[in-house]
């Protein structure tokens, strides 16, 4: 989930200077806005210790007018919080209609702190989720606003962190034996922080990402996500442009920015065909063993292919299949729906083909079309795609913990590749009926569908179903990774 966090953004201090006059005079013109109705604004800063949670609260707090606004550090329970219900401690510290609330991690703090400690058990951390999301749904029934920041820090620069806090006489102070501690813990906190994301992830209570790396572009993503979505939550006049504004991606890179994690493809690497050969008997070999043994051990696999148009995966799927034993398997190719499938849920349709006991289901595109085209193209509503990444997290969460290994790809290819691809197919003839005129309206929409795969990647990377990015433009190259990696996966687990 966090792979789009860590991709090295930043801002330099020359952007940061010439953007940040008019993000102040957008925010305070937000702000009067709002005090003028019955909304009230709950912002969360949480995520890695040493990722900056202080200083964007301090920035906030300079950027906006601290009069309309209030800041909340809950540390441990109070002799006071302890005699009464536990969101009492919560409720009293809530914003006023027209008021912005700010809290330090909020109601996260404690149960995230408690389960990256191992003191509370997976089922009882479930179960406190849930209660919170339940909290946050019914402040935004009420008409509140809530936006959740996530900051986020890899091992490494955490560590390195602290290392120059510890080094400078000025901060060396503020670093503990529980900063370093939480180093140690750094991929519980991670694993719990994802648990936490994916649970109460929802369009009305969405959370946000950032990577925190580089302080300009961290402080600047938090403000001008929160100017993004009083403007579509209000009714506040856009200012006159002078320079460049940050255009606001849910989730994903916030500022404006063309980096995101497909550039993190390496799509240089390739396999001539003798590598090829040899290493697709060996990995077909090897998928055709482990398939039985999944089958014997009734083990179920759920294989998703998603990616650009063009970009092998249905050929990817053939070499696949030619591995197992026809009996084992069963491939979905997922289309538009159908009048009988628009009449239910959208995930129904994928539910009937779930794999029974020890047999596998591949989907060729599958329910992340919600998150994708339906969103890209109008065909979803934006409250319908915002809720879809919990409902998804929650369906692949099911699947896993009913004994079903769950596996997804994106494959990615170059756009000159994919346009190399597409004139290919017009000129042959047993591949002329692959290409088609909304192929070319999609690739019209590159820059569109790349946001809203990095997004996707973003909110529906998890431990039990993590995405695994093919490079794609060698088609050998990429055939060989995705069995590979389904190797990978059932040993793993067998």
């Amino acid at each position: 989930m966090f792979e789009t966090a860590e991709l090295g953004q930043k801002i330099s201090k020359k952007d940061y200077k010439k953007q940040l006059p008019e993000l102040r005079a957008g925010l305070l013109q937000a702000q009067f806005a709002l005090s003028k109705t019955n909304t009230p604004v709950i912002i969360i800063i949480s995520g890695i210790d040493g990722a900056g949670r202080g200083d964007v609260v301090n920035a906030l707090n300079e950027w906006l007018d601290t009069r309309g606004l209030e800041t909340t550090a809950l540390d441990s329970l109070t002799d006071e919080e302890r005699e009464r219900p536990y969101y009492w401690r919560f409720w009293r510290q809530l914003p006023a209609r027209g008021r912005i609330g700010i809290f330090f991690g909020g109601w996260y703090v404690d149960p995230i702190l408690r389960r990256a400690y191992q003191k509370i058990e997976e089922e009882n951390f479930d179960d406190v989720l849930i209660h919170l999301r339940r909290f946050e749904t019914m402040l935004v029934e009420d008409g509140a606003l809530i936006l959740k920041f996530w900051l986020h820090l890899s091992k490494e620069e955490q560590s390195k962190r602290l290392k120059k806090l510890e080094k400078d006489p000025n901060t060396k102070r503020t670093v503990s034996k529980r900063d370093w501690k939480h180093v140690k813990l750094h991929q519980n906190f991670v694993k719990t922080g994802e648990a936490a994301i994916r649970h109460t992830d929802s369009g009305e209570a969405p959370w946000i990402l950032v990577e925190a790396t580089d302080w300009r572009y961290r402080d600047l993503t938090v403000a001008c996500t929160v100017l993004d979505a009083l403007r579509k939550h209000l009714v506040v006049p856009e200012i006159p442009k002078k320079s460049v504004t940050p255009t606001i991606i849910d989730q994903s890179t916030s500022l404006d920015s063309n980096l995101t994690i497909l550039d993190t493809v390496d799509l240089s690497q390739q396999l001539d065909n003798k590598k090829y050969r040899k290493a697709l008997e060996n990995y077909q070999g090897k998928l055709h063993r482990l398939a039985w043994a999944a089958y014997q051990k009734k083990c179920s696999t759920v294989i998703v292919f998603e990616g650009w148009d063009a970009a092998g995966k249905g050929g990817a799927i053939r070499r696949m299949t030619q591995a197992m034993d026809a009996r084992l398997y069963q491939v979905i190719s997922t289309a538009a729906p159908t009048d009988e499938e628009r009449a239910h849920h959208y995930l129904w349709r994928f539910w009937r083909h779930i794999p029974r006991a020890g047999r596998v289901t591949i989907y060729d595109r599958s329910w992340y079309g919600r998150v994708l085209v339906e969103r890209v193209e109008g065909f979803a509503q934006e409250k319908e795609w915002q809720r879809a990444y919990l409902e998804i997290n929650e369906f692949e969460e099911q699947l896993a913990k009913h004994n079903n290994i769950v596996i997804k790809f994106w494959v990615h290819l170059a756009k000159d590749e994919q346009l190399a691809r597409f004139e290919e197919r017009k000129k042959i003839s047993y591949k002329k009926h692959k290409i088609t005129e909304e192929d070319w309206r999609n690739r019209e929409k590159w820059e569109d569908y790349t946001i809203a795969v990095n997004e996707m990647i973003a909110r529906t990377s998890t431990d039990f179903a993590p995405w695994t990015l093919i490079a794609g433009n060698d088609k050998r190259f990429a055939r060989v990774q995705m069995i590979k990696t389904v190797c990978k996966r059932l040993e793993a687990v067998l």
